[in-house]
């Protein structure tokens, strides 16, 4: 059974994005982690983290991980900004980050046809210093945790799709 790609990095990187295209583009199945934990207490993310805190949804992305490692094979996982933190990462597939640099992300979130959506979806955004704080926090630890890094900036998403496709094969 073929290993599962997971795709790690920064909010507003586009894990969503490249998943899509490469699912469509060779014919995989795939999942996004914030939607599972969505979909297993009937709640919005930012409505878990507004009623209980992000402890307890780093308990859920834990239970998923879990679930991942167990129940899915073959399959291309995007997964939220910081499920990079769950244990045992590395055993639910071959961990890719999907990097790029601060600034290029937060003009791709402003500059997107929905960008109202983009952003609202990512209320951090809001306030540029802290999310660029939180991007400086989390960069080397999405490096320790990769497998491999495929840097996105400048690059077409058909040249994104073949570069993780040759590194996970």
């Amino acid at each position: 059974m073929k290993r599962n790609i997971v795709l790690i990095g920064f909010m507003g990187v586009g894990k969503g994005t490249v998943a899509r295209a490469y699912a469509k583009r060779y014919g995989m199945f795939n999942i996004d982690t914030d939607d599972l934990i969505e979909s297993s207490v009937n709640k919005e993310v930012k409505e878990i983290f507004a009623n209980k805190g992000e402890p307890y949804f780093r308990k859920l992305e834990q239970h998923t991980a879990k679930w991942l490692r167990k129940s899915v094979k073959g399959t291309l996982i995007s997964c939220g900004g910081g499920f990079y933190k769950v244990k045992k990462l590395n055993k639910i597939g071959t961990v890719v980050l999907l990097d790029a640099s601060f600034e290029w992300i937060h003009d791709r979130l402003k500059n997107a046809k929905n960008a109202e959506s983009k952003l609202a979806k990512r209320p951090l955004f809001s306030e540029p210093e802290k999310a660029k704080a939180l991007y400086e926090e989390r960069q080397a630890a999405y490096q320790t945790v990769a497998d491999v890094i495929v840097h996105v900036e400048g690059k077409s998403m058909d040249e994104i799709c073949e570069e993780i496709r040759k590194i996970s094969s």
